[in-house]
């Protein structure tokens, strides 16, 4: 299996097909095996790359707290195109995947073709509502800690992935779930590449915020896809690789 060191820690990828580059990221407790559904309708004319985050999957769960933050995932996004060699790509996530793909954007937008976002939010302005995210973080990391991985629950891309140690979940959850400011929701009219912005009309908790998202993105197209929960690439898989497909073609 490839791996990537980066600040002594092993990060699990995948490369497949050839083409115009797509940087795929997981959400929280979910793993590359949420995209299989992509891999197979896409490969043959775009190239995926797949990567676990820390203490997702099959990368590493390193002991310090501090080596899990918003900044360490976008700087291992970079490290894994950076070891590729693939200088511009279209980046996409899932629920935190996407948060941290407009994460990325901040960081590097010359080296982001499009985005594409799954079932996520941009963040909190509002201190408040962040504070209430955070412990509700908090909370999970807690459970996680004392019962373990029994208690992921999760949409379905949770159930198609797999996991290591509930340990390292849990660092993940406090260092990357974790909302520390409004830097990601602010950036968003400033946002000049292509935008896909995709939800399932059962995910009721990001609802809200992908129509936030996609009034402030000048070039976003939103798309809710039917009977579909947060997991909807999981869910309709046909609705989202088309949905794919078109805006892809369009780049």
């Amino acid at each position: 299996m490839p791996y990537l060191m980066r600040d002594g820690v092993r990060l699990y990828y995948e490369d497949h097909g050839h083409g115009l580059p797509i940087l795929l990221s997981h959400g929280f407790a979910a793993s590359t095996g949420m995209w299989q559904g992509q891999v197979a309708a896409f490969q043959d004319r775009y190239r995926l790359v797949l990567w676990d985050m820390r203490g997702h999957g099959a990368s590493d769960s390193p002991d310090n707290q501090a080596m899990y933050s918003h900044d360490h995932t976008v700087e291992d996004m970079r490290a894994i195109l950076d070891h590729l060699q693939i200088h511009q790509a279209v980046i996409a996530g899932h629920s935190l995947g996407g948060f941290m793909s407009l994460a990325f954007h901040l960081k590097y937008p010359a080296r982001v073709r499009a985005l594409i976002l799954q079932g996520c939010g941009p963040g909190y302005r509002n201190d408040q509502a962040r504070a209430s995210w955070n412990e509700r973080v908090e909370q999970r990391a807690r459970t996680l800690e004392t019962q373990g991985l029994s208690v992921l629950g999760g949409g379905s891309e949770v159930r198609v992935s797999t996991q290591g140690t509930a340990a390292g979940l849990a660092k993940a959850a406090r260092g990357i779930l974790a909302q520390v400011d409004a830097r990601v929701m602010d950036s968003l009219p400033s946002i000049q590449v292509p935008v896909l912005i995709l939800a399932g009309d059962g995910d009721t908790p990001y609802l809200t915020g992908t129509t936030y998202m996609a009034e402030r993105i000048p070039q976003a197209t939103k798309l809710i896809i039917a009977n579909a929960g947060h997991g909807a690439n999981v869910d309709q898989p046909d609705a989202v690789n088309e949905a794919m497909r078109r805006f892809l073609a369009q780049l």
